[in-house]
């Protein structure tokens, strides 16, 4: 195996055995070919597209896979198999529509759309000869797979937009396109940065999507005191990051006796307002997605993963058999809960039976932390933050937003935080607020020094913040702002929120704890060149970089 996509990369280099995250070679190869098959199928339903035909089935198709192989998400090397099969069916069923249209299948060159291969042996030996590297020019490779990676985070927040009945076509179009684009051999660097800052384009598209998606269907999130203790019922802890799960999980467990909490990323579900009008529904059990083994042993009750983080169990976790998953997300030897049939509700009676012979989860904190800082919030709190700009009370942002990981180096993040000037305000959406948001940190005139948008998927409500003081404020530039960028990463998410903030101009991000090992010398160069990207040192140096040092 050879894989790189996130940041745990083995030596920041690329895991070769096995993957850091726990991905088995098997698993790692059959992703390979998974993807490998998603262009060729791209390669059908881009030339399907000049005579007017869209195939919805796979566009979803595509679209889920794309999810299935971000880091953390599925380790079930049997439903990758499977999926494998179903791709196959697919690529057959377009090439036959391609042909009735009056088509030119010879014409389609590329092998992922002929090769015929269909048993599993086939499988496993097509999955060692279509990996990352079957592209031999470092650079070319670079920019491939920085575009493959976001169009997977840009996959895991369409996936969720169309769980709650939204999607653009247009969004499926350009994913192919962007994919038959990663087979092009004809294609140089420049050509290739252009489609990645095309990536980050359609990356803002759809989080405006889900973003529209999540507040139509559950309103606008509100400022909220999120409780962290635990109740004397039996519990289910909800990870992951799909809030239709959520929703339809709160309406089944309700009269049961069974508590709701959250986990991790589905942190933010506590301030939707629709959420809250659910009795059983409680608050925050436990940290972010790698603290997972100690907070299941301590939770006793069920888990249900509705994406990624998974992080395989040791062999002597007690909890594996308290573990669901469903969506995108697989771990052989936990229980899946099957996809919604005919628009009804996924079925969750076998973990809600489950969970009522649970014992009640074991309390590992207490008291309150205070989120629901998205968009409409904060531009609510407008004329507020714009005098207290205007003031000098607040002198700067700090975009701290991004992934959690295990690397101990990650502790920078939290004496980053601790370590701003009081006049200073973050504003944060992913699991990396783990590191600071329990952090006493006070207030600017009512103001919380931590702004909590969100999940990693509202990091929209960010770069729209940014924008709405921008033209609060009267300036041109985006840069020009009082705001800087300290954004940490671990996968493919991240990087499609990355792509997005290069597309929108802005420069100067700071990102940690390593850049990425799928980004060639060259390929830094130029991002530090014309973006000024650039890797974090220590938290003394950087706060001098970012001018932020207290004067």
């Amino acid at each position: 195996m050879f894989c790189f996509q996130c940041q745990e990369a083995a030596k920041n280099e690329g895991c070769t055995v096995r993957g850091v995250c726990g991905k088995s070679a098997d698993v790692a190869n059959l992703q390979d070919l998974l993807l490998f098959l998603c262009k060729g199928i791209s390669h059908v339903t881009v030339s399907l597209r000049k005579y007017g035909i869209e195939i919805p089935q796979i566009n979803r198709f595509i679209t889920d896979s794309l999810f299935m192989t971000i880091t953390n998400a599925n380790f079930d090397k049997n439903r990758f198999v499977t999926r494998l099969l179903m791709a196959f069916e697919m690529r057959n069923a377009a090439r036959e529509r391609l042909e009735n249209a009056g088509g030119d299948i010879e014409g389609i060159v590329f092998d992922g759309a002929c090769w015929s291969g269909e048993t599993e042996a086939e499988i496993s030996q097509k999955a060692f000869e279509v990996g990352v590297l079957n592209t031999e020019d470092e650079d070319i490779r670079s920019l491939r797979e920085l575009i493959i990676y976001g169009l997977k985070g840009m996959a895991a927040y369409a996936e969720h937009a169309y769980n709650l009945g939204y999607e653009e076509e247009e969004i499926y179009a350009f994913m192919q396109r962007a994919l038959v684009a990663t087979t092009d051999n004809s294609l140089t660097a420049e050509e290739l940065t252009a489609w990645v800052l095309e990536t980050g384009k359609y990356g803002v598209q759809v989080m405006a999507l889900l973003d529209r998606a999540n507040t139509t269907s559950y309103g606008n999130p509100e400022i909220t005191r999120v409780n962290l203790g635990v109740r004397n019922n039996p519990g289910i802890l909800i990870s992951g990051h799909d809030l239709k799960d959520m929703e339809e999980l709160l309406k089944q467990t309700e009269g049961t006796g069974v508590d709701l909490y959250t986990h991790s990323e589905m942190l933010p579900a506590n301030y939707y307002p629709a959420f809250k009008k659910y009795s059983h529904f409680v608050g925050n059990y436990g940290s972010s997605w790698w603290h997972q083994t100690e907070d299941f042993e301590n939770f006793n009750g069920v888990i249900l993963f509705t994406t990624n983080c998974i992080v395989p169990p040791r062999k002597s976790a007690t909890y594996t058999d308290r573990v669901y998953t469903t969506g995108a997300s697989g771990f052989e030897g936990f229980k899946h809960i099957g996809d919604r049939k005919d628009g009804k509700p996924k079925d969750f009676t076998a973990l809600i039976e489950h969970a009522k012979k649970c014992a009640p989860p074991k309390a590992i904190e207490s008291g309150e932390i205070v989120g629901g800082f998205a968009h409409h919030q904060v531009i609510a709190l407008a004329d507020k933050v714009i005098a207290a700009l205007k003031s000098g009370d607040i002198r700067k942002f700090i975009v701290m937003g991004g992934c959690d990981g295990r690397m101990t180096g990650r502790n920078y993040y939290t004496e980053f935080a601790q370590k701003l000037p009081q006049d200073t305000v973050i504003l944060t959406a992913g699991c990396a607020k783990y590191r600071y948001n329990k952090l006493p940190l006070g207030e600017i005139n009512g103001i919380p020094r931590i702004l909590d948008a969100g999940q990693c998927n509202d990091s929209y409500s960010l770069v729209k913040i940014a924008l709405t003081l921008k033209e609060a404020l009267g300036l041109d530039d985006v840069n020009d702002l009082p705001i800087a960028y300290n954004i940490a990463w671990y996968e493919q998410k991240a990087v499609i929120v990355l792509l997005a903030l290069l597309h929108l101009g802005v420069k100067n991000i700071h990102l940690g704890p390593t850049l990425p090992a799928f980004l060639s010398p060259n390929v830094v160069n130029v991002l530090v060149n014309n973006f000024g990207l650039s890797g974090i040192t220590s938290v003394d140096e950087d706060m001098e970089l970012l001018q932020l040092s207290t004067i």
